[in-house]
Order: C-alpha cells, then structure tokens, then sequence
C-alpha cells in the first residue's frame, strides 16, 4: 500500500465552501498518486475558526474549531468513500459534553460507507502552551485500530517524544504509527520528527510524520509552523540504511509518499539484525534492576 503524508500549510478561510474546495483538492491529489491512508497533521481543523470570526482569540478559536469539527470530519467522511480511501483527519480541539475543556482529536475514516468513521484518538500529554495558556486536556487512551490496510496507533505530536506510549501500542499489536504535528520550530519539529524515528527504531515499526508548514498570522494558536513530512522505518533489514522511506523538504507544502510492505514489518520483527521489538521486554526488566 501506499502512504501520503501531508505537510500542509495554514489558509484563512471566509467561506466554508472554500475551506470545503482545500481539503477535495489536497485529497484527489493524494488519491490520484496511488494512495490508500492519507495523514493530515495537528491542529489544522484551526483553519475552521476564522469562518467563525473567531482565529484572532484563543479561547474563541478553540470553540469555533470544535463546533464545526463533526461538519468538517463528515466532508471528510465523503471524500474516504469517494476516493476509495482511508483518511487520517486534521485533529483539532472538541468539547465533549462530559469535559469541561477540549480535547485534541483525530478522526480515523475509511473507505466503507456503512461505518466512515473507524475510530478516534485523543492526545494523551499536552505541550507547556496547551496546559498553561490553551488548557487543552488529556482525551481518551490509546488505543490500536483494526483496519483492512493494517493495524494503526497514532500519537500525536508530543505524545510521540514518549517512548512508553509507542510501545504500548506496539504491544497491542500496531504495525503502524501517525504521528501528526504542529510545532513552531525547527526545535519543536526535530524533536517530534527523531521521536518518530526512535519509535521506528524500538518497535520495528513504520511511522509517518505530517506537520503543519508555513505562517499563519491570523491565529495566535498557529501562527508559525516549521516541519518537514516523513514517513519512516526501523534501519534495518528490508528498510534504508537510514530509516528514511520518504521525506520532504523543510516547509515545502505537498504529499510525500512511501510504499509500504507490511510483510516487511513483520520479517524486520523476525530476522532483522536485532530485534528490538522482541527484546524490549528484556531491556525493560534490566532498567529495573538495582
């Protein structure tokens, strides 16, 4: 199969029909290169809080965003079915009824028309900026997500700095790993983007990274966006010699896309030159040693 990830820039929307014609043309593109999962990054569901006159204020914009978030997943619902493909949605802030503050959400669809909407996944450790000044919170668990293509787990952005959380995952059985992000630095974006390639790395896995790109001074949430997309996989056998399956360049908006061969997870897991997906379990028990 093949995997797209998105660098994607920030646009300042005043019509939803707008907003509507961005994600049908960034989709086809992808689509029409042979794609089948489609990996938008974090916080890009922003864009939808200038329709509301909201992008200029924080707290504002985190409740523009989530009131139209199941508008925006349904459009992207009808493009998964329309294109034959699954999609890994913009996250983005959503109050649920039973919390007091939002959430940051992903939506994972695909191509089925009697169940698009496969499964969600919230972040699981907020940024400084997320806790001290947007009190974003915590969401529901992680979990790994049967799909025809594979088995997924997503950690988005930060979560993917933290090994113990990847490895969970992996333990349930993920193949596969998105990891979409928003950082606002050459800093912010090299931790995210080693974090996804240790991930690799431990748990002989692929990861794909979309960031958000490019100035967005409209919103003080998103106003710079430094990254780079990249999908990626344990150095090992099977893999590059650098883990690098595909990688984009710094802040160059657009798709990159990789081939991926599950089979090749599973024989890199078998016989590659270590094994450290199977030996986590050791390396584990030796930390804890006095």
């Amino acid at each position: 199969m093949k995997i797209a990830a998105a660098a994607y820039p920030l646009d300042r929307f005043d019509r939803w029909a707008d907003y509507a014609g961005k994600q049908v043309a960034w989709v086809r593109e992808a689509a029409q290169a042979g794609a089948d999962l489609l990996v938008f990054p974090e916080y890009a569901r922003m864009e939808l809080a200038a329709l509301q006159g909201a992008a200029h204020d924080l707290e504002a914009s985190l409740h523009a965003a989530s009131d139209l978030a199941e508008k925006a997943d349904h459009l992207m619902a009808d493009l998964a079915q329309g294109y034959g493909v699954h999609i890994l949605c913009p996250s983005g802030p959503v109050f649920d009824e039973d919390r007091a503050r939002p959430v940051n959400r992903a939506w994972l669809l695909g191509p089925d028309p009697q169940a698009p909407f496969i499964a969600y996944q919230d972040k699981q450790v907020m940024t400084r900026f997320e806790r001290e000044t947007w009190n974003v919170i915590p969401g529901d668990p992680l979990e790994v997500i049967e799909t025809p293509l594979g088995r997924i787990g997503i950690l988005i952005c930060y979560d993917a700095e933290f090994p113990l959380l990847a490895r969970r995952l992996a333990d349930e059985g993920a193949e596969i790993l998105l990891v979409p992000s928003c950082t606002d630095s050459a800093h912010g974006y090299n931790r995210v983007r080693i974090g996804a390639m240790a991930r690799a790395l431990e748990n002989q896995c692929v990861v794909v990274q979309s960031p958000t790109v490019g100035d967005a001074p409209w919103s003080p949430a998103i106003d710079e966006n430094v990254g780079a997309a990249g999908i990626f996989g344990p150095p090992d056998l099977g893999f590059p010699e650098d883990g690098i399956l595909a990688q984009g360049a710094l802040n160059e908006p657009g798709w990159v896309i990789a081939e991926i061969d599950r089979a090749a997870i599973a024989r890199v897991r078998a016989e590659g030159q270590v094994l450290n997906h199977a030996h986590w379990p050791e390396s584990a028990a030796r930390a804890e040693m006095p």
